[in-house]
């Protein structure tokens, strides 16, 4: 890819002779600008088929600014040179022969046979279009020479317009995002600064809140519930004696409108005995779950406390970052070289439709030769993309699925990289007999070192497992997009159940493989004997696993909503000038929602950093907190590593006295 790849092909644009408009130390340095020597030809419907205007296309430094036709200038060249000289600039470069009859001109598309006033629009030339009165108008002009003997209305130039828009819509939309980034990017940096402070605060106060946090929550849902209750038994008894509200939901048939159904005594005695049903579950599972969600609580406090006594771990999810932002990089990059592999493909171009030679390659030094443009008038041999027909270029979607797979793979590599390092520093903290006085020195950079010395193999293949079924949903997902108009249910139903079987596995492997990298992190075990034996140690603990999980999420969910809702509130009032003291500050942007969503994703993103650093806390200690019940007793030979307010919880007998 990167022999044959060229990223110039997406960044300058092409003109018909395969040269890039504005590319440095070429002759077309200067001429940044793409110009269209008969726009009008851009109506055409070749434009959506090809994905190519028909017309001569060259490099230009700027676009016309006034209106004029060949014809005119070349009457007036004698006399009026200086409008010959302006004209000559949108000709073909070397071209300086008036005296050439106008049909030659025309025919060998020397020159455009006329120039209107036009603006820059993504490195092209566009009508200068206007509104006056409500009339379109070009320059306060409704009409125009066409410089072959016609005159036009100036919406003609606009549906040439919207052929070309139809095919640089998205590059358009692209380019101004881009736009926005570059004039906004330290505003959004100063986002997710923001957004890493508050979520450096919250974990900080977890320690102190995580329990009281969730028991108002779960008091809050059953207020609202019984409230629910009491709603519905209100308006259950208000609808008593009112004619028609004792008739069944059978009894009026399936309705649009749904307040139909709020009439009826029956509904609201479905939905109390619902949400009654709702509220005695959740007080019995309290009740049956309340010591092991004080455990959750308590593992959750406890997760706090290791992260501050290891405050470095929460910077190393910019470790991970970096490695990942390699990994995109480089994806990236030779997916792009691998894109615009290939030599310069031209073809024929004709307006009309009849033309046998119509979309056949061509040579442009040779096509003026040739009798296309006798059999074919105004045909042109053009530009049209960038290919080849060699082996390599036929197997270049193979290659992208390979530069696909690798990425994943490596990607997959990197948070298990990361995974393993931390569950090694917060399994230090657990192990250690006196907290933190037999903490050892530096647990994260040993923790890296273990994990890069003794168990890269481990850690490449569990990505590499969790690589392939990705891939075999990248693939899945081209599949269905490639088959959605396809009338066949049977293929749609079948190719619906491996997606969603395929999502099923991803999600057990990824639960499977982190829990592997924290028991290869405790005993240094390769990767199927920690993913067997952290399997079964989860399973004969699985109530405590789905009570812990559930509090981790709600807490660390209620985390994240409150740092990227809180700074995207903050993002919106600013961009939208509604801050009146940075009202000055801010820039002028194509649309103020591309930095807002990439602030408040960003954010979010960002508190799940930190916050997965604090999910990988929880867990380690979870599974090193039940290995430390199944292998100790808490008697002097055996004495227990979980701290005094575990223990206290779990009722078990005292602690051994710490040795000195």
């Amino acid at each position: 890819a990167w022999v044959h790849g060229d990223p110039r092909k997406v960044i300058y644009p092409t003109d018909s002779y395969g040269q890039f408009c504005g590319q440095k130390e070429t002759l077309n340095e200067n001429k940044t600008i793409l110009f269209y020597f008969n726009i009008l030809k851009c109506a055409s419907p070749v434009v959506l088929i090809n994905l190519q205007c028909p017309t001569t296309q060259l490099c230009v430094s700027k676009c016309p600014d006034r209106f004029a036709t060949y014809i005119d200038v070349q009457a007036s060249y004698r006399y009026r040179p200086d409008q010959w000289n302006y004209f000559r600039q949108f000709c073909k470069p070397g071209f300086n022969s008036p005296r050439k009859s106008v049909a030659q001109v025309l025919r060998d598309e020397d020159c455009p046979s006329m120039i209107i006033p036009s603006r820059p629009f993504l490195k092209r030339c566009f009508p200068d279009f206007s509104t006056k009165n409500g009339v379109l108008t070009v320059a306060n002009q409704t009409t125009f020479k066409d410089g072959r003997g016609k005159t036009r209305n100036v919406t003609d130039l606009r549906e040439a317009a919207n052929g070309i828009n139809n095919v640089l819509d998205a590059r358009s939309v692209g380019m101004k995002i881009f736009e926005d980034y570059a004039i906004s990017w330290y505003w959004i940096l100063i986002g997710l600064f923001i957004a890493m402070m508050l979520s450096l605060l919250f974990l900080v106060l977890l320690r102190f809140t995580a329990g009281v946090l969730f028991w108002i929550f779960i008091f809050g849902v059953i207020g609202i519930i019984g409230y629910g209750i009491w709603h519905c038994y209100w308006e259950y008894d208000h609808l008593k004696g009112i004619p028609g509200s004792d008739l069944t939901v059978y009894d009026i048939g399936f309705q649009t409108d749904f307040k139909v159904y709020l009439q009826l005594r029956q509904t609201w005695l479905a939905f109390m005995i619902i949400l009654c049903g709702v509220e005695v579950i959740i007080i019995l599972m309290l009740i049956f779950l309340r010591n092991r969600i004080r455990i959750a609580i308590a593992l959750l406090k406890e997760g706090s406390r290791a992260i501050g006594y290891i405050m470095s771990t929460l910077f190393y999810p910019i470790v991970t970052f970096i490695l990942i932002a390699i990994c995109i990089s480089y994806w990236a990059v030779t997916a792009v070289f691998l894109a615009t592999s290939g030599e310069p493909v031209y073809k024929v171009m004709a307006n009309q439709t009849l033309c046998k030679y119509a979309n056949l390659t061509c040579d442009p030094e040779t096509f003026n030769t040739t009798n296309v443009t006798k059999l074919c008038p105004g045909s042109q041999c053009t530009f049209a993309f960038y290919g080849g027909e060699s082996l390599y270029h036929k197997y270049i979607f193979i290659f992208q699925l390979a530069n696909a797979f690798v990425f994943l793979w490596l990607v997959n590599f990197a948070i298990a990289l990361g995974q393993c390092t931390l569950a090694g520093a917060f399994a230090s903290y657990y192990w250690a007999y006196r907290k933190p006085a037999d903490i050892p020195l530096w647990p994260l950079f040993s923790s890296f070192g273990r994990a890069i010395r003794y168990h890269t193999g481990s850690l490449a293949f569990g990505a590499l497992i969790l690589a392939v079924v990705q891939l075999i949903r990248v693939i899945l997902e081209y599949l269905d997009h490639k088959l959605k108009g396809t009338q066949n249910s049977f293929t749609r139903f079948l190719l619906c159940c491996l997606k969603c079987c395929f999502w099923c596995l991803e999600k057990f492997l990824k639960f499977i493989n982190r829990n592997a990298y924290i028991m290869i992190a405790i005993y240094g075990k390769n990767f199927c004997t920690s993913a067997r034996e952290a399997f079964f140690l989860l399973m004969r603990n699985v109530v405590r696993v789905a009570v812990l999980d559930k509090v981790t999420d709600f807490l660390l969910f209620l985390g994240k909503i409150l740092v990227a809702g809180g700074v995207g509130v903050l993002a919106f009032f600013f961009f939208t000038q509604r801050i009146p003291i940075f009202a000055q500050e801010v820039p002028t942007l194509n649309y103020y929602w591309v930095p807002l969503l990439t602030v408040i994703i960003g954010s979010y993103l960002v508190a799940h950093g930190f916050f997965s650093v604090y999910a990988m806390c929880v867990d380690t200690l979870f599974l090193c907190f039940c290995e430390d019940l199944e292998r100790n007793d808490g008697s002097t030979a055996k004495p227990y590593f979980m701290s005094a307010s575990l223990h206290r919880i779990l009722g078990k007998k005292k602690l051994s006295p710490k040795k000195a």
